[in-house]
């Protein structure tokens, strides 16, 4: 370990993977932790889902969403991608002195209209106010539980020979921040900040032999499906072609030195399937408008264990590593 924390440790990749692994899964290590997933499922007279996030997104506002937003859409989906049923929210804001009342009211208007629309409550929280200069405007902390309703997802579900979907077009929301803090342009791009709970339901409910669910914030989908097989004796393919990314996001992407496949989403899933029922579950996705751009984007094989490879359109093939440092920083 580095003797100071760096961005690199927030930035979802290897150096997060490291502070969580030789950090603090030692520290606090029990069964629910140890999964690793986006929540946790914990044991009671009926089993929940559990989890926890804190954002601090740079600007507060940006195209398509806000900090407020955001808060509610990522704690919910974090419930909805272990199989679980959103019910209810806390929420803490650490406040700077020095903020416009009217930049909080705008925030938790909209965090209040996002718990509508999701069909969740916020039943609890806290307020700190720190000293000006501390605290960047605003950070919020949200907690969300809720009950299980599909047990038995994760990556060591998945089977050689699965496909993966991705839900829609990759990269949108962090290119939408990245845009909105150089301030280079905005055009039609924004972020997909949108609650996936109504989706992931659809298509847990539809029958199909899913293995597991995941939204690629942080790293992208590069460094999610990286997470999928690492170590594992599997790999995964994915084909260029078949990854849905926006013009916008690709031409600013090209322009600000990025990798869409590495550019967080807040509102887009990977779903990893059986193979017979891919194409039954694409179109239970395509007809709800969180999944209108579904599409396979590759296969779990035995080629290549352990390892993400990206096949492109001249026949070549690239690994994908999972992120290694902090490509953007501070986009949620």
């Amino acid at each position: 370990m580095e003797n100071i924390i760096t961005l690199d440790y927030g930035s979802g990749g290897k150096k997060t993977s490291r502070l969580i692994e030789e950090l603090l899964l030692p520290a606090l290590d029990n069964p629910a932790l140890r999964q690793l997933g986006d929540g946790a499922v914990l044991d009671g007279a009926e089993k929940l889902v559990f989890s926890t996030d804190s954002f601090v997104v740079t600007p507060l506002f940006f195209p398509g969403g806000d900090i407020g937003k955001l808060a509610v859409c990522g704690t919910v989906n974090d419930l909805a991608m272990c199989g679980g049923e959103a019910k209810f929210l806390s929420c803490s804001l650490i406040i700077e002195e020095g903020l416009p009342y009217e930049t909080l009211e705008r925030i938790v208007a909209s965090l209040g209209r996002a718990a509508a629309e999701a069909g969740v409550q916020v039943v609890t929280g806290d307020t700190k106010v720190v000293e000006r200069g501390r605290g960047d405007g605003v950070y919020i902390n949200t907690a969300g539980i809720g009950y299980l309703r599909h047990p038995g997802l994760g990556p060591g579900a998945i089977r050689p020979g699965d496909r993966v979907l991705l839900s829609g077009t990759a990269g949108d929301h962090g290119t939408a921040v990245m845009l909105a803090r150089s301030g280079l342009m905005q055009g039609e791009l924004k972020s997909d900040c949108t609650a996936l709970n109504r989706l992931a339901e659809a298509m847990l409910s539809s029958g199909a032999a899913i293995r597991v669910l995941r939204d690629p914030t942080r790293g992208g989908v590069a460094t999610t499906l990286n997470e999928f097989c690492e170590g594992r004796t599997f790999g995964i393919e994915l084909e260029e072609e078949a990854i849905p990314v926006r013009g916008e996001v690709r031409a600013a992407c090209e322009l600000l030195g990025l990798d869409p496949l590495y550019c967080a989403n807040e509102g887009k899933l990977l779903c990893v399937c059986a193979p017979e029922d891919a194409e039954a579950l694409l179109a239970v996705m395509r007809a709800l408008p969180e999944g209108r751009d579904a599409a396979v984007i590759g296969e779990v094989t035995e080629r290549t264990p352990g390892k993400l490879t990206l096949s492109t359109p001249l026949g070549g093939r690239r690994i994908l590593q999972k992120l290694a440092g902090a490509q953007l920083p501070r986009i949620c």
